[in-house]
């Protein structure tokens, strides 16, 4: 495989403000410095925040849906919801383990873009359709679940995965401890918030699919 340096770019993920310049070369060529990159169409930032790939998300799943609007304007029901279905929510679902926000605004506009959809496939607000919020809580059950049982290149997040000090009659034995985090990005994991809010759920999954 043949590595192309111009398409290339070195980014350093750190929360300091002030940063040495990374000085990468690949066959003679220096490889440009930025803050964020796109891997597997996921944008990473150099502080691991998610805003640039929730406006990128919005974005496309706005454009894909006004291209549905317009060239079935005069479909039936059916039709209009199996095109949100299959071309926009992809858009919205795509990778959401990895970004899912956690501001209220940033919900809100994603519900948007679905209510849009509803709109104009059923004429209403509300449809029969799971809940964007819904579909991302079971991505990050997912994501958790291959972690713990180390599936794939999930191995090294679930390598960190530890077991409590202390169990009680209540608890199981597959039962995670819990970290302290001090940022935003730790709180809002799919670590942290699977094995808290989500625990019930997912002792389910751990007794019939790991035991």
């Amino acid at each position: 495989m043949k590595i192309n340096p111009t398409k290339s770019k070195a980014v350093c993920f750190t929360r300091a403000r002030v940063t040495e310049p990374l000085n990468y070369s690949l066959g003679g060529t220096v490889i440009p410095e930025a803050s964020s990159c796109k891997y597997l169409g996921i944008i990473l930032h150099s502080d691991l925040s998610c805003s640039d790939q929730f406006n990128y998300t919005v974005k496309r799943a706005w454009k894909a849906l006004h291209f549905t609007m317009r060239i079935l304007r005069k479909g039936n029901s059916k039709t209009k919801s199996l095109a949100y279905t299959s071309l926009v929510r992809p858009i919205l679902e795509y990778g959401a383990a990895c970004w899912d926000p956690l501001r209220d605004g940033q919900i809100n506009a994603l519900d948007r873009e679905q209510k849009k959809a509803a709109k104009f496939a059923h004429h209403r607000n509300e449809s029969n359709w799971e809940t964007l919020t819904e579909s991302r809580k079971i991505a990050r059950i997912c994501a958790l679940f291959k972690a713990y049982t180390g599936e794939g290149a999930w191995k090294a997040i679930g390598d960190r995965l530890e077991t409590p000090c202390y169990l009680s009659r209540g608890d199981h034995g597959k039962k995670i401890r819990s970290r302290k985090q001090q940022t935003d990005i730790g709180k809002y994991s799919f670590c942290k918030q699977n094995h808290t809010a989500l625990e019930p759920t997912t002792c389910r999954c751990f007794r019939y699919s790991v035991l």
